[in-house]
């Protein structure tokens, strides 16, 4: 079943909003695109639409928090942190404001708004900030889980969610969530670390892989600071090498974090999927995808590129593919 992540959060904004009066929502006149509208119409003494006016609607959270209340800010990624950066270092982070930042839209999987509308660098800058913590859920399951946890957890956050609808990796309500690295599939000749949207796909390329020989295990970073170094660490130690799977830039994302991670602890060889220090541009999300190298068959391809290079056996399956 496909839905959008921002369909989902829409949906547990209410929920939460009738069991904590302390929850306030802000947006930046795109209430319907990130579903914050919902919230809206229930609670409308609750929500502020700050118009076109990011920068001064995190510093307003900031004042709500500080007051006690529980502010859950949205607009696209590229706007936050892109916008919004001084303000959610400053007030937000070096104040360790209890203000949630859930930015719906991220990366090139946008699609038809363009290079000037696909964050492919929000990650990377959220992940800078001392006492910011950073999720990227993998479905909608996932995204009303971590929505929960973070309210319910003191301090900065973010959270980022795509724009289109997904497929589901998990099949039930989470009702126990830890941000702990999920396995979702168990493996012994490589691992594929994936974040957010790109965890279904993760898992098609390596159902694939092992019906040519190559077993994958596959794992959902669905939040990467602070990141479960254990789990990484792990799949470092008993398999051959792993992969990075993100749609974010391989610049201080997902790959640069599990590159961090081994290089000091258990250095593997690790191979990135993700945009190549470039900037978006216009057309479906489909084209994009392909066009970037996230689809299915270039996880495969860079899969086997480096089971070929880490094993004799992977030599003889990529010369016969």
């Amino acid at each position: 079943m496909k839905k959008a992540m921002r369909e989902a959060y829409g949906e547990v904004l209410v929920e939460i909003g009738r069991e904590n009066p302390a929850v306030v929502v802000f947006d930046a006149d795109l209430t319907k695109a990130t579903r914050t509208e919902i919230f809206a119409k229930e609670f409308p003494e609750r929500f502020f639409n700050m118009g076109i006016s990011e920068a001064h609607m995190v510093g307003t959270a900031g004042g709500f928090a500080l007051e006690g209340l529980i502010p859950v800010v949205s607009t696209f990624a590229v706007f936050m942190p892109g916008r919004t950066f001084d303000q959610i270092r400053n007030t937000v982070c070096y104040s360790n404001l209890n203000v949630k930042l859930v930015a719906t839209h991220a990366g090139v999987s946008v699609g038809p708004d363009g290079g000037s509308h696909e964050a492919v660098e929000d990650l990377a800058l959220m992940q800078s900030l001392p006492n910011m913590e950073v999720y990227s859920p993998a479905d909608t399951y996932q995204t009303k889980a971590v929505i929960r946890y973070i309210i319910n957890k003191k301090g900065p956050a973010y959270v980022r969610l795509p724009r289109q609808e997904t497929d589901t990796v998990y099949n039930k309500e989470i009702t126990d969530y830890s941000p702990e690295v999920d396995l979702l599939k168990t493996g012994e000749d490589l691992t594929i670390v994936a974040t957010g949207l790109m965890a279904p796909a993760a898992l098609k390329a390596a159902e694939y892989l092992e019906k040519s020989g190559v077993s994958c295990r596959v794992l959902n970073v669905h939040c990467l600071k602070p990141l479960d170094e254990e789990r990484i660490l792990d799949a470092a130690r008993e398999t051959r090498g792993l992969v990075t799977v993100e749609d974010h830039s391989i610049i201080g994302g997902l790959g640069s974090a599990v590159t961090d991670c081994v290089t000091s602890s258990f250095p593997c060889p690790v191979e990135k999927v993700g945009v190549l220090d470039a900037f978006g541009q216009s057309g479906t999300s489909e084209e994009l995808m392909d066009h970037y190298g996230l689809d299915v068959d270039s996880i495969v391809n860079k899969t086997f590129a480096l089971w070929k290079t880490v094993s004799r056996e992977g030599r003889d399956i990529y010369a016969g593919r």
